[in-house]
């Protein structure tokens, strides 16, 4: 069956992954060894694969024939027949469901379960959505950190200027002031971004179901596909598991629909009699004390038809209803797609604007500190400029973030392979 073989590839998928998952450990974590361990350390990730597991085990319960019945009997007082007494009897039947019952109740299941398998990859393609979020936002804090630091170097060499310029009485003391009210912020930030990190490195733990305090390998980029392949929009979210499982919802409600009227058919039940006779004390008694053999057929009569109606309804209601919630979810997936295609058009196309403006802001400062190395003039203007320059560096750092993360997202609305 098709579930089987799905869940064969879950298997040789579940030992890759346990390979991958000890051959990382001692060495310097990626992304993608971070999902690696998330698929096989996260409960929810796990429940879901256990669920699945569990609704596999629906087939076998419903395609099975329903019990044998065996049925004995011992007569206090035995009845007499004309070739002796009757002893004691024993009848057995089993009931057959009318034609193809079995069959059309194990597909239903087996579709189920293929449900329960697309609900399992979506669970898991959502961790790992969260995770590249988590991820993305522990560069850009690891990120601004550098940039303070750094900002707080210039700011020092700036001091040392200032202060220089002073003593040589071509500045003013209220330059060093200034930078000294700079540094201070740009401490005081530093501390703040670094207490911002270990609630979002908590967080990132512990969708990895591991020690919360455990060191997290954040790289100095995030990779962004520049150049997006277009899809054939009739085909966009054809990978994606929130259809899928829609689409083996309404398969398996469709299956409901023929069970239903299956069952309002006889169910035939093929058994046999057996009596236990002992001999008479009559000379030459034909077939005296011959034991009984009497084959049985029963028929079941469905004459209720109110509960077979009813089932049927009730399947073609289900139906109608996955239908209704498959377009809802194709038009959230849409709407979704777009605006995670906007942010991803809108993060390069600033990230192109900041580039050029911190090399305009750059040869800016460099001929202002120019210009206040011979005259001791405009240094607030440098101090303003260097800002700017910080701010445009911070920008182009939380728009390298904006951009992974909308690209995560798309990749998560089209169900691509990790």
């Amino acid at each position: 069956m098709k579930v089987i073989n799905i869940y064969k590839i879950l298997n040789i998928r579940y030992l890759l992954f346990v390979l991958a998952f000890y051959s990382i450990n001692g060495q310097s974590q990626t992304l993608k060894d971070y999902l690696v361990i998330a698929a096989q350390n996260n409960p929810e990730v796990k429940a879901a694969y256990t669920e699945f597991e569990a609704a596999m085990q629906k087939s076998p319960q419903v395609s099975s024939l329903p019990d044998p019945s065996l049925t004995m009997s011992a007569f206090g007082r035995m009845i007499e027949t004309r070739i002796g007494a009757q002893e004691a009897r024993f009848s057995f039947m089993q009931m057959f469901p009318w034609f193809g019952t079995l069959s059309a109740k194990e597909n239903a299941a087996n579709l189920m379960a293929e449900a329960s398998f697309q609900k399992y990859v979506d669970i898991k393609n959502e961790v790992y959505l969260n995770i590249k979020k988590m991820y993305a936002e522990l560069y850009e804090l690891n990120q601004m950190i550098q940039l303070e630091e750094k900002n707080l170097q210039i700011l020092d060499t700036y001091r040392e200027l200032s202060l220089s310029k002073f003593k040589n009485g071509k500045g003013a003391m209220v330059d060093v002031v200034r930078i000294d009210i700079k540094r201070n912020e740009s401490g005081t930030n530093i501390q703040l971004l670094k207490d911002q990190n270990q609630p979002i490195q908590i967080g990132f733990n512990s969708m990895l179901n591991r020690d919360l305090n455990e060191f997290i390998n954040i790289p100095d980029f995030l990779p962004v596909d520049e150049n997006l392949t277009a899809i054939n929009r009739d085909s966009l979210f054809a990978k994606n598991p929130k259809l899928l499982r829609l689409e083996k919802q309404k398969a398996s409600f469709e299956a409901e629909q023929i069970i239903a009227k299956k069952e309002g058919f006889p169910m035939i039940g093929l058994g046999v009699d057996y009596s236990i006779i002992s001999k008479r004390d009559v000379p030459d008694l034909e077939m005296n004390g011959q034991d009984a053999i009497m084959p049985m057929v029963t028929i079941t009569l469905p004459i209720f038809r109110k509960k077979y109606k009813a089932a049927q309804k009730e399947a073609e209601l289900m139906v109608q209803v996955t239908t209704y919630e498959k377009q809802a979810v194709e038009n959230n997936l849409q709407a979704s797609y777009s605006m995670a295609n906007y942010n991803l058009l809108k993060a390069k196309r600033l990230k192109d604007l900041y580039k050029n403006q911190m090399e305009s802001t750059n040869q800016a400062i460099k001929l202002l500190l120019a210009a206040y190395s011979n005259s001791g003039t405009d240094f607030e203007e440098i101090l303003r400029m260097n800002q700017d320059l910080l701010m445009l560096e911070t920008a182009t750092v939380t728009a390298n973030k904006n951009a992974f993360t909308a690209q995560s997202q798309i990749d998560y609305l089209l169900s691509k392979e990790e």
